[in-house]
């Protein structure tokens, strides 16, 4: 099955950027330190993987990635969406770290797809990039996660996280 090149990356802009979205509006609402420090280093990381996208785009309907990043957010993201059902009103640390392992999760698995399928060696490159960098998030998230809920061992993990 050919994969349509542009469409897929264009798909990959708009969710580096909706995770971008949805790591910044957690580090505004986060009390926290530590989380807030997290979740605004991952917001930079997803604009910097939106880059890696842009740069490879083949089409010219994206100008620039400032302008892209600049439309308004999709309030049907799967991301913003997984939030406000978590969360709904009452965004804690705790139960947003808990969308962002599952979503980093879903998106390395979506990636690591879609690389698979991409011919061109440049493109698939980029893509193999960012699994790896969505892995690297996911450890992130954990480590994060682990702290909030003062965990002492990374056993504790399965109890509260990957069951």
């Amino acid at each position: 099955m050919k994969v349509d090149v542009q469409e897929a990356i264009r798909r990959s802009l708009q969710t580096e950027k909706n995770a971008m979205l949805f790591y910044q509006y957690g580090a505004r609402q986060f009390t926290d330190a530590g989380a807030k420090r997290t979740f605004e280093l991952l917001a930079r990381e997803e604009r910097e993987h939106a880059g890696h996208f842009h740069r490879i785009y083949p089409g010219d309907d994206i100008p620039s990635l400032d302008e892209f990043l600049a439309i308004p957010a999709d309030d049907e993201s799967t991301w913003i969406a997984a939030a406000h059902k978590v969360c709904g009103t009452d965004v804690t640390e705790q139960k947003a770290l808990e969308v962002a392992l599952k979503k980093e999760q879903q998106l390395e698995e979506a990636l690591q797809q879609v690389a698979i399928r991409m011919e061109d060696p440049e493109v698939r490159a980029v893509y193999e990039l960012n699994v790896r960098e969505t892995h690297n998030h996911y450890l992130i998230i954990e480590a994060e996660y682990a702290r909030i809920m003062g965990m002492v061992d990374e056993s504790d993990m399965d109890t509260f996280v990957r069951e």
